[in-house]
């Protein structure tokens, strides 16, 4: 008997959600990796590092689909919108309907960019709240500086590297294609 790769677990904003199962064991690893380094560094107790790391986890995926909300309103405003979001691994995907024109470069262009400023308003919002957050909750300034770090670098600026599966590659194809 095979085991689905992939699960529908809904519909958020009138995007299908699925998940490769690929996102539990490095759903686990942002889980446990926070939760080592609030325990070690932070010298929290066992329980609060617990709830810190599962605090990252749920930020992250916070994060990652706050970016591929930004890729929705752009591919909407094109005319051609997306239909879902794929998670797996630590990342996730656009899913275009599967009947798609073939489309002119400017659009894919325009969808590709629209993840971009979505995560980098997210990195600022993190930002403010590294400025807000008292010192004396360690947690919560540590919590901050991820979602400010990881929006800034991974989701924003770290999309544009072309990797093959990032924006960046569908930017690199598409303008050579202009």
């Amino acid at each position: 008997m095979r085991m689905k790769r992939r699960y529908s677990i809904g519909t958020l904003a009138g995007l299908k959600i699925m998940v490769n199962r690929s996102v539990f064991p490095s759903s686990s690893m942002i889980w446990v990796g926070f939760g080592v380094f609030t325990y070690y560094f932070l010298h929290l107790d066992f329980a609060r590092s617990v709830a810190g790391g599962f605090a990252a986890l749920l930020l992250h995926w916070v994060g990652e689909l706050w970016h591929q909300f930004g890729h929705a309103i752009a591919a909407r405003r094109t005319g051609y919108p997306m239909k879902g979001i794929l998670l797996w691994g630590m990342l996730s995907s656009s899913i275009y309907p599967a009947g798609e024109p073939e489309l002119p470069a400017a659009i894919h262009i325009r969808r590709a960019m629209g993840g971009i400023p979505a995560s980098l308003l997210l990195s600022a919002l993190g930002a403010v709240f590294v400025f807000l957050v008292r010192p004396a909750n360690p947690l919560a300034v540590y919590l901050s500086w991820f979602v400010f770090l990881e929006n800034l670098l991974v989701f924003g600026f770290g999309s544009l590297l072309p990797l093959g599966f990032t924006d960046g590659s569908t930017l690199l194809r598409y303008w050579r294609q202009r």
